[in-house]
């Protein structure tokens, strides 16, 4: 089974609010740029990523969590993170039965995760090639 039907069945399987949440937190995600790739982790955990993790997503008794790898270097002018404020690199949004998601804001968030992951592992889309010139002796 490949990632993506894992995380089909994980959603199945949570037949309260939490796969609901789950189900539209992962929708977002993979709306915001064609390049994401889904990935299944630490035994049953819905990864998506584009050039280095962006985010992993839990569905715990109360709460749906979506922890960015790389969110404490994330700006944040929506104010989505609301849990794991205190430590240096990850960042988390907590989801609570009833709790809305502003797409708009999360697929901000997930692009701004992408630029990080480009500008730290260098694999920006390389500049054009430019005309070799070639200086004859003589010339």
């Amino acid at each position: 089974m490949n990632p993506s039907e894992q995380i089909d069945q994980l959603i199945a399987g949570l037949t309260d609010w939490r796969g609901q949440t789950l189900a539209s937190l992962r929708k977002a995600i993979l709306a915001a740029d064609p390049g994401i790739v889904e990935e299944w982790k630490w035994m049953g955990s819905p990864v998506w990523s584009r050039d280095g993790m962006i985010a992993v997503a839990n569905a715990h008794k109360g709460k749906v969590k979506v922890t960015f790898t790389n969110g404490a270097s994330l700006p944040d002018p929506d104010q989505l993170f609301n849990a794991g404020l205190g430590g240096n690199k990850w960042r988390a949004i907590d989801l609570a039965e009833g709790d809305k998601i502003d797409v708009r804001a999360l697929k901000t968030l997930v692009r701004a995760a992408i630029a990080f992951n480009q500008g730290k592992s260098g694999t920006r889309a390389p500049a054009p090639a430019r005309a070799k010139v070639t200086v004859k002796d003589g010339a």
